[in-house]
């Protein structure tokens, strides 16, 4: 009875204001995600795009990786009239969320056969708009909270975030086969489902209105500076300069160390899922298929493993469900290369599929979870954004030649690839945590 107890009162954490608000912002945060890197390949598949033009339409995404460039002005910059009314934080979310709307509406309006070139560009408009909603989630995320409570604020925001990438994936693929009048390819259905994608961008919005913005330590130092802030060559140290100096006085050298970890630990994941759709279509599953078992089981695991990593980051600390969870995503990823020689079974796609969310659950909830205990909040969104772009970059990079490794390689070979790809970050760990002990029994 004592250890339900406990288990009620741990899990009892997410039914808090703060952390549903979170959890639909998360939401909000990942359904953009798919429609531009997941799914969009499902379709380009579908009309006839070859698969190396499919990886190199993937780099649209690095948008993701450099985020930092503009992050600064999230936290500087005053967006005029919303700020007043809004604050800081929800000005910019806001405006973020509707960007990220009409760019939707754009893709739908257009067709891959005609015009590749232009929805690659609103594809990247896209990616721009959401890579700023992130900006601002996250830093609204780890400003909203005291640390104790920011692995459950992890943990929910990811829950959120890979339900809507379930929705945006699966729903996305299930509503194109439903506006579809049979199985083959049919340009309206794709063009109908990304419509309704963006009526689900509505709860985020709403959740931003109804929110409080919270007061971060750059707030309270505004304040007491008072005027003196409004220089430019003041703004330029605080916005740029500062969020470095501070990571690299705090972690001294090690700091190499852990943006290492940061540039690698999704590698293996993301190398793999830029040719997961088109490996669907190839091996001759419908939209309807992968839709239906992503949407049931995908969506049961990537709930089972966003709560468990939260509970068992509670427990067992960061770092070393960070190296189960990498070595999870690892393992998944020689399960794609098993279904690839078996070819055509649900049976098998299900049970891929649901290990595949169950793992990326544990693992990415360790890691925003890490990447929090990293940010100093008088710099959050910089700073957040600097490391959230830094785990993309290499990734998506790499990313774009999937297509022309897997005609090289072929899917088998490719798989077993991605998984050797998170060894790396298993090292970076083990080092990381090494120093880490070291340094504490010294002091």
């Amino acid at each position: 009875m004592s250890f339900i107890r406990l288990s009620l009162s741990s899990l009892s954490i997410y039914c808090q204001r703060r952390v549903l608000s979170i959890f639909i912002l998360g939401f909000s945060s990942g359904l953009p995600l798919m429609l531009v890197f997941g799914v969009l390949s499902f379709w380009l598949r579908e009309a006839g795009v070859s698969r190396a033009d499919i990886g190199y339409f993937s780099w649209v995404a690095l948008a993701y990786a450099v985020k930092w460039l503009w992050s600064p002005l999230a936290d500087h910059l005053h967006i005029p009239y919303l700020h007043q009314k809004l604050g800081r934080r929800r000005s910019w979310l806001i405006t973020s969320q509707l960007a990220v709307v009409i760019a939707i509406i754009c893709i739908a309006g257009k067709d891959p056969q005609q015009n590749l070139g232009l929805m690659a560009t609103f594809a990247v408009l896209l990616a721009f708009a959401s890579a700023t909603q992130d900006i601002n989630v996250d830093a609204f995320r780890i400003e909203s909270a005291p640390e104790h409570l920011q692995a459950a604020l992890a943990a929910a925001y990811l829950c959120g975030y890979r339900l809507a990438m379930i929705m945006a994936s699966a729903g996305t693929l299930w509503l194109a086969a439903l506006f579809s009048p049979d199985d083959g390819y049919y340009l309206a259905g794709w063009q109908q489902a990304y419509l309704v994608m963006a009526l689900l961008m509505l709860p985020g919005i709403l959740t931003t209105l109804l929110s409080k913005e919270p007061l971060s330590n750059l707030q309270q130092h505004r304040a007491a500076q008072g005027s003196t802030q409004q220089r430019f060559a003041a703004w330029l140290r605080q916005a740029v300069v500062a969020p470095f100096v501070d990571f690299f006085s705090r972690y001294k050298w090690h700091a190499i160390l852990i943006l290492l970890l940061i540039a690698c630990y999704r590698l293996s994941d993301v190398v793999m899922g830029v040719m997961a759709n088109a490996f669907y279509v190839d091996m001759g599953f419908s939209k309807e298929e992968v839709a239906s078992v992503s949407k049931v089981y995908g969506v049961i695991m990537t709930l089972i493993g966003a709560a468990l990593g939260g509970v068992l980051i509670n427990q067992f600390g960061v770092i070393k469900i960070l190296f189960i969870g990498a070595v999870l995503s690892a393992i998944t990823n020689l399960l794609f290369s098993v279904l690839s020689q078996i070819g055509y079974d649900l049976m098998w796609l299900t049970f891929v599929i649901s290990a595949d969310n169950l793992s990326a659950g544990i693992a990415t909830s360790a890691f925003l979870a890490y990447l929090a205990s990293l940010v100093n909040l008088a710099f959050t969104a910089t700073q957040y954004a600097i490391f959230s772009s830094l785990m993309l970059l290499l990734p998506k990079f790499a990313g774009g030649f999937s297509g022309q490794w897997v005609d090289q390689m072929g899917y088998s070979q490719f798989f077993i690839f991605t998984a050797v790809l998170g060894i790396p970050a298993l090292v970076l760990i083990v080092l990381i945590e090494r120093q880490r002990l070291k340094q504490n029994a010294a002091n």
